[in-house]
């Protein structure tokens, strides 16, 4: 089968370099291929195509299901980590199914109480800081992304079994997060049970763990008569019926509460760390921000505070030079096809390279400077701008990431004095499935602001 642009590198040079190093994987992929490439990062049998060029991206994405097809049987690596039911593993019917139960939960006006919500964790955790100390910022948004999922999608609150599934969860995703471990993800053939002292069989038992006391809170709260009260993303699933009357099973919503926290913890704490990075590493920037947040005036409601563009502006250009995904689900090509002028047979696979698109010059020039102004000056189209994907893959929690960055970030930069703790470039580095800050981001806490300019209120107007 010809295929585009092949990489003449070994294909174990290929594998490794993705797996520690992606970005000067790709980087030095790009140089030799601008637009299109296929690499052998899955092995020789398994050739995956690289396409980072606007038009090829459209052509994709708005072809989903008909020249071009997203299955979730792709996406297996995943499996282990959020289960057989997983919206991201599922195909046709049952997929476009479990994305019309799962879209409407993070949309409407229960934002607005995840808003308050969001506000009141960022200034529980931040006030415990103690002044003239010294933290991780990538440590304190994984904190409040964590308790954010916990209150929000999980419905859970203070208590013992809160502590217990918060700890198996940062626990089990451990063994993710470095670059050499992810790769137990993308070996089957290192998915070895061999005890409880072996990586693989300290993750099982963990995950059997969590899944007892999630099934145990399923059922806890399938017999409470309040159910239909409650705004917790869980709840409102267990309400939600497709249009056969059906319910999801408690197989199908354990998996999709995995899902949610796959998708939504580890990636949005790194991007809320790429922020403030970025807004203290550059202080006319801060200063603008801070403009804009204290025209608000006091206590300014969250969904206020989420749509004030310069805020918006600086998410944007965060997310877009580390995205949250490097690249989108696969495509698998269904009938023989044109791409930037080469021919794509049947059966070829295909990744959008989100990463490689948000760098590309003739869109954003200097693209590895900081500019937020870019998002003020022009719209980018969602086939160049896609941070969180696209077409039937597209994150399913988007929406909530998005607004708990802003609303974090806002409330952080408003009503607390930090600095940069190290003058040092940070670097981005593989942890699990997204790019984050090498160090962590080690920042000084310096004080709260003066009240009268803290304009994130964690209950609102």
């Amino acid at each position: 089968m010809q295929l585009p642009n092949f990489l003449k590198t070994p294909m174990f040079q290929q594998r490794y370099e993705w797996i520690t190093k992606p970005l000067d994987f790709m980087e030095k992929a790009v140089k030799q291929y601008p637009d299109i490439f296929t690499s052998q990062i899955l092995g020789a049998n398994k050739p995956i195509i690289f396409a980072n060029h606007p038009q090829a991206i459209q052509e994709i994405l708005t072809n989903d299901r008909k020249k071009f097809t997203a299955p979730g049987e792709a996406n297996k690596t995943l499996q282990p980590l959020v289960g057989d039911y997983s919206v991201m593993l599922l195909d046709g019917d049952r997929h476009k199914r479990e994305r019309k139960l799962l879209m409407p939960q993070f949309h409407g006006e229960r934002m607005q109480t995840y808003g308050n919500l969001i506000c009141t964790i960022t200034e529980k955790v931040f006030s415990q800081l103690p002044q003239d100390t010294i933290f991780t910022a990538r440590n304190v948004t994984s904190e409040i992304s964590l308790s954010v999922m916990l209150e929000a999608v999980f419905g859970l609150y203070e208590g013992e079994r809160y502590q217990q599934i918060k700890y198996l969860i940062i626990e089990m995703l451990d063994l993710f997060r470095s670059p050499l471990a992810f790769a137990f993800l993308l070996f089957p053939i290192l998915q070895k049970d061999l005890g409880n002292l072996s990586p693989w069989g300290h993750y099982l038992r963990q995950r059997e763990q969590l899944d007892r006391l999630l099934y145990t809170e399923i059922n806890e709260r399938r017999s409470q008569s309040d159910i239909t009260n409650r705004v917790d993303i869980l709840s409102l699933l267990m309400s939600a019926k497709d249009e056969h009357g059906n319910s999801l099973t408690d197989k199908e919503l354990r998996d999709e509460l995995m899902t949610l926290l796959i998708a939504g913890y580890e990636t949005t704490a790194t991007a809320m760390a790429w922020g403030l990075y970025w807004i203290y590493q550059k202080p006319q920037v801060r200063e603008k921000l801070l403009e804009e947040l204290d025209s608000m005036g006091e206590n300014p409601d969250p969904i206020s505070v989420s749509r004030l563009p310069y805020l918006t502006a600086v998410c944007n250009e965060t997310l877009r030079i580390y995205p949250v995904a490097l690249a989108t689900f696969v495509r698998e090509v269904q009938e023989p096809v044109e791409l930037l002028g080469y021919q794509i047979e049947p059966k070829s696979e295909i990744w959008g390279c989100i990463y490689l698109l948000h760098h590309r010059e003739d869109l954003y020039p200097d693209s590895k400077q900081f500019k937020p102004e870019r998002f003020l000056e022009r719209q980018f189209s969602p086939y160049e701008f896609m941070p969180f994907g696209g077409g039937a893959r597209r994150c399913i929690g988007y929406a909530l990431a998005e607004f708990e960055m802003k609303l974090v970030i806002a409330k952080v930069v408003s009503g607390y004095n930090l600095a940069l703790a190290d003058n040092q470039p940070e670097k981005a580095q593989r942890r699990g499935v997204t790019l984050a800050p090498a160090t962590g981001v080690k920042m000084k806490m310096q004080g709260i602001r003066p009240p009268q300019k803290s304009v994130v209120s964690a209950v609102g107007k």
